[in-house]
């Protein structure tokens, strides 16, 4: 089934949500109709947040919205769906749109394995009815069943669908601009040198795919580094709690901007808790491009104004490779709770690969890492 057939029987006005890479081809059709218009599309910060939207429309309209998201983003939606949306609570349907990454018996990243093993249990856990959509899902049975579904939602009953990989086709694939020009993985080598010697949390994604690929390069170890592959929008708390436990060491975090603004309320944490060894930088692209590339609302943020309001005490921005190569020289002596966003482009190379460690090496290495004088080989600065 075709993208757009799939959206034009949903005939849904209001769509709100996080993307995934499975529901690309979803993702790329409904960004060409609606493109951010914020009365029919809303690209949400997290996918609680997409459901709290979609709970407003309704109230504003009295028709269920879609919510679009990977299943890993059920986390995210168990406390509306639980103590808001619910028939016992307000009984306000929604429809949601679920990438099922992991499914059992597909090959997948060792962070959707367990996700993808409960998937369809905790929609039922929640009391929401779930269909699979596949490659064998033609348009008129989806059709039947979407009819037959319409009945619930009208009761106040939620439902999902749950999409397996290449169940939906794409229409063309939509086109994303940049809001900078300096590529992602220059900035790593960059972040990588002068944090050479220290502590790195990287965020989910293509962020520690190419971290990992630049100690490669350089013929270093993988021990100073710890790669959150997933767990999106935590990265900065894990520095954080490591930060706070280890003020000899200095903890630098790679964030990206979908990432950060997915739990934007650990910057106030942080900023309170000031611990003078932790930098943090966001990588902002204006786009969650590891799933395809749509748009973030921090390409038109403030970012840096944020971090400051939250406590941050030294707050940094570069543009260019001349600012970035600048202001890294100075957050290595910074000495204080510092931020610095860093505006990329989109795009990665054709052929990056992925961490060739497994998840448990990597803790068992960082961890052990963490109790040396330096895990690159350099004495602590």
């Amino acid at each position: 089934m075709r993208a757009g057939e799939f959206i034009d029987i949903l005939a849904a006005d209001f769509y709100a949500g996080v993307p995934d890479s499975l529901l690309k081809p979803f993702c790329d059709c409904l960004y060409g109709r609606y493109g951010t218009d914020p009365s029919h599309h809303v690209i949400a910060a997290n996918e609680g947040n997409a459901a709290a939207l979609a709970a407003g429309y309704y109230l504003a309209t009295g028709k269920p919205a879609a919510v679009y998201m990977q299943n890993s983003g059920e986390g995210n939606i168990i406390n509306p769906l639980a103590s808001l949306l619910n028939e016992k609570v307000y009984g306000i349907p929604v429809v949601f749109i679920i990438g099922w990454r992991g499914e059992p018996g597909v090959k997948d990243e060792p962070q959707h394995i367990y996700q993808g093993e409960v998937t369809l249990k905790l929609m039922e856990d929640m009391g929401v009815r779930s269909f699979v959509i596949d490659a064998d899902t033609e348009p008129e049975e989806f059709k039947k069943l979407h009819e037959k579904n319409r009945e619930a939602l009208e009761q106040g009953h939620c439902a999902a669908y749950v999409i397996r990989k290449g169940a939906l086709l794409p229409e063309g694939a939509a086109e994303y601009t940049d809001i900078a020009a300096l590529r992602r993985e220059k900035v790593i080598e960059k972040i990588a040198r002068a944090a050479y010697g220290d502590v790195i949390v990287s965020t989910t994604g293509k962020i520690s795919r190419e971290l990992f690929e630049v100690r490669e390069r350089n013929g270093e170890t993988h021990a100073g580094d710890f790669l959150c592959v997933g767990s999106m929008g935590h990265a900065s708390s894990i520095a954080l709690g490591i930060a706070i436990q280890k003020p000899e060491r200095r903890i630098w975090c790679i964030d990206g901007d979908g990432a950060f603004l997915m739990h934007m309320g650990s910057a106030a944490v942080i900023g309170a808790a000031a611990p003078a060894n932790l930098i943090h930088i966001v990588l902002n692209n204006g786009a969650h491009e590891t799933v395809g590339g749509m748009p973030t609302a921090a390409g038109t943020a403030d970012l840096p104004g944020i971090a400051l309001s939250c406590g941050y005490r030294r707050v940094l921005r570069a543009e260019n490779e001349k600012e970035a190569d600048e202001v890294l020289e100075y957050l290595r002596g910074a000495g204080e709770l510092s931020f610095c966003e860093i505006r990329c482009a989109l795009g990665s190379r054709s052929d990056l690969g992925r961490p060739t460690t497994t998840a448990m090496e990597n803790r068992d290495m960082f961890m052990e890492g963490l109790g040396t004088d330096d895990p690159n080989g350099c004495p602590i600065a």
